[in-house]
């Protein structure tokens, strides 16, 4: 069991460098937020399309397989899961469905007879039937409200997790955090602590590792020790992982002291007093052809993805 290697949530990689990690993270916390808001009052269409265009930017940003193959693998089992549930789950309006049209369609094309004149009703017949109930085989019933619900709810799923992670796998914790604070700048003039709040992130975002690697070898030593979980019952088994929790919690508190110490002894005790250094940030010609591709991306989403029903 490698935690490390099979869910490296909010891990950055640094080998090999695609055009993704040469973006200003700027602009990619902007491409992230469009995405994340996008699909709010937005048809089915436009979030398909979002999922698509997300696994279309990992292939073609050449992203190694090893890297992202587990983890689009079990999301899109995920969000396949949440889909089938959905759809076969009852949509929540609890009526019985009842065709607009007459059992016998023959009454409709009866003419209508009047002493003066007499009508023929024409009626144009659609390939085409409206049908609200898709599956009903046994227990199984997917209607159109269930089918909708079930394809906005997964792909919301899909977008949510795997935009954020595919952000957090292409940019550096010190780029995350040197990006918010030049976006955050206007806030120094409400007297919001900038310097503080990305400072904050980027200790957070380093610690995700250290979180981890602690699971892993609390995991570990249990195994190794071949506790006999049949004999212990479920209130054995119960204490032993109350100890393996607490004694996680003491080697996270343990890492966060020591980070802490390490500022201090370096003579870090307030940004207000050491200026805080992140990298340099500038706009080259890649970042503007993906702000011009954003307002393209934006210009299609107002005209075509927008949910039309009331």
């Amino acid at each position: 069991m490698d935690l490390l290697r099979s869910l490296p949530l909010g891990l950055y990689l640094e080998e090999p460098q695609t055009w993704l990690h040469k973006l200003d993270p700027r602009v990619k916390l902007i491409w992230l937020l469009s995405f994340l808001s996008s699909y709010i009052i937005a048809n089915n269409y436009w979030r398909v399309f979002l999922v698509l265009l997300l696994i279309i930017f990992t292939l073609f940003a050449k992203i190694p397989l090893r890297v992202w193959r587990q983890q689009m693998g079990w999301l899109l089992i995920l969000s396949s899961l949440v889909l089938v549930i959905t759809a076969i789950s009852p949509d929540g309006l609890g009526v019985n469905y009842q065709s607009r049209l007459p059992a016998n369609e023959r009454i409709l094309t009866q003419p209508i007879t009047d002493k003066n004149t007499q009508i023929t009703p024409k009626i144009a017949h659609s390939n085409k039937k409206y049908k609200y109930v898709l599956v009903h085989q046994g227990f199984v019933k997917v209607t159109r409200r269930s089918l909708d619900l079930a394809i906005s709810l997964s792909t919301i799923v899909f977008t949510l997790i795997y935009s954020t992670n595919l952000y957090l796998l292409t940019t550096a914790p010190e780029e995350i955090t040197s990006g918010m604070e030049s976006l955050m700048q206007p806030l120094r003039s409400l007297n919001i602590p900038v310097t503080e709040l990305t400072l904050t992130l980027t200790l957070s975002l380093r610690f995700i590792p250290l979180v981890l690697e602690e699971i892993q070898n609390l995991v570990r030593s249990v195994m190794t020790r071949a506790i006999n979980w049949k004999k212990l019952g479920l209130k054995g088994g119960a204490k032993v992982w109350l100890i393996v929790t607490e004694r996680l919690l003491e080697n996270l508190l343990l890492r966060a002291e020591q980070m802490a110490n390490a500022m201090m002894v370096r003579g870090f005790t307030s940004p207000n007093e050491h200026r805080v250094r992140w990298q340099e940030l500038k706009l080259r010609l890649g970042d503007w052809l993906a702000i011009a591709t954003l307002m393209i991306f934006w210009v299609i989403r107002i005209a075509f993805g927008a949910d039309s029903t009331p």
